[in-house]
């Protein structure tokens, strides 16, 4: 099977970006990592392994942070951990299970490879890095472990997977859309206005960004109870809301789907009905 493959390295606001992709069939998928002050904020695919090296040995890494155990973002921590003895440090969530060779869909082995095994450090609520405090800031939702860095004297975010795009039109399976708007919440109670998302890149507003995407998930669960109280079922309601089919859906056999997104929205208001009674 022929994957085609690119990268490219920027520099913003004397943040190192590298930006890997992965194209097939029609399905193109990409990923970022970020330095900062001898921080390294995740590590791509093990996939884009032979593309991201380059940029990570030309950079001055003192410590790598994961945002979250997803292998298109730990996919290279092995290798930074042996052949460039770096320390990797996560959420203690997931630190078992990335000691361990995982168990993902084979679309997504194709796509991102398979991440080897690696031994990472719990973060804790805070870190230091050359000339900076940075927040660790817990944002489950897209996935139990996920967190955002926050380097408190540049006021730069890095929002790992919170953000991707304004408008959500798929979810995984395991994400909770309710989750992820409080985490939204969450984070904009913070002091910062760039962000850097592991798939968008630099959002030059950040703030308004991440505003803006809060904003759309809140009039899309209105929605969604809304026709859920008329009587349309979950697969009814997915179709109303978002009548285009993407590759990925197909592609991942559902693993990705717009459903998941109603069907996340629909559980978190039955819960929090019955708690109500």
């Amino acid at each position: 099977m022929l994957f085609k493959k690119s990268f490219t390295e920027q520099t913003i606001n004397a943040v190192q970006i590298g930006n890997g992709t992965v194209a097939f069939q029609g399905v193109t998928l990409n990923v970022h990592c970020f330095v900062l002050d001898g921080v390294l904020i995740d590590t791509g695919s093990k996939s884009l392994g032979k593309e991201f090296t380059p940029f990570f040995k030309q950079q001055e890494i003192d410590q790598v942070v994961i945002t979250h155990y997803h292998e298109d973002h730990t996919g290279c921590a092995a290798f930074l951990q042996i052949e460039q003895n770096l320390s990797v440090y996560m959420s203690d969530v997931m630190l078992d299970y990335c000691t361990t060779k995982p168990n993902y869909p084979l679309y997504r082995k194709l796509f991102w490879g398979k991440r080897s095994p690696f031994q990472a450090k719990a973060i804790g609520k805070t870190f230091s890095s050359r000339n900076a405090t940075w927040d660790v800031i817990e944002t489950p939702g897209h996935s139990i472990d996920h967190l955002a860095f926050l380097n408190r004297a540049t006021g730069q975010l890095f929002s790992g997977d919170l953000y991707i795009q304004k408008k959500t039109k798929v979810a995984l399976r395991e994400e909770s859309i309710p989750t992820i708007m409080e985490s939204l919440r969450k984070v904009l109670t913070y002091d910062f206005e760039d962000v850097f998302c592991s798939h968008a890149g630099y959002l030059k507003q950040g703030r308004l960004a991440l505003q803006n995407k809060l904003d759309y998930l809140v009039d899309l669960q209105e929605n969604v109870i809304k026709l859920y109280e008329d009587g349309l079922s979950a697969r009814q309601i997915s179709t109303t809301l978002f009548t285009r089919k993407y590759p990925i859906i197909l592609f991942s056999a559902g693993e990705w789907d717009s459903l998941h997104i109603i069907t996340s929205i629909i559980q978190e208001h039955i819960k929090n009905t019955l708690s109500v009674k």
